[in-house]
């Protein structure tokens, strides 16, 4: 079992650097390259946290800080981000975005495609993984 971390905590993006480093190579799923930027705000650290996520090169890509040349921005919420990301729950992130609680700036039709694809890339073993690894 691996050691556990606050949902983007430092050792949490260390940990998911690690995760997708060995099983990112050639799971970015049938959307192509889309590369994501997020702000996530109200977290329990005092301060926002920035973190990138999509694919590239056929590879799932996710770690910390900001992607140059992102296609898109989003910027939401600590408990949003924990409950889309982590539990995977789609329909929280739809809410959330009805009631304005998740603002994108840049591509959407890039956002859309990837959704319309089947989910994040990286697949269901490197989901489960990150899940495994958060508190």
């Amino acid at each position: 079992m691996s050691e556990k971390h606050a949902f983007l905590s430092d050792g949490w993006i260390t940990a998911v650097e690690k995760v997708v480093a060995e099983q990112g190579a050639g799971t970015a799923g049938p959307h192509g390259s889309m590369m994501m930027n997020l702000v996530v705000t109200d977290t329990p650290f005092g301060e926002d946290k920035q973190f990138h996520m999509g694919s590239a090169d056929g590879n799932a890509v996710m770690g910390g800080g900001h992607r140059e040349g992102a296609d898109l921005t989003m910027t939401t919420d600590y408990t949003t981000a924990k409950e889309v990301f982590i539990s995977g729950n789609q329909q929280a992130g739809m809410q959330a975005f009805m009631a304005g609680k998740v603002k994108v700036q840049g591509d959407m039709t890039k956002l859309m495609a990837a959704q319309a694809g089947g989910g994040p890339a990286g697949g269901d073993g490197m989901q489960a993984a990150i899940k495994d690894l958060t508190e």
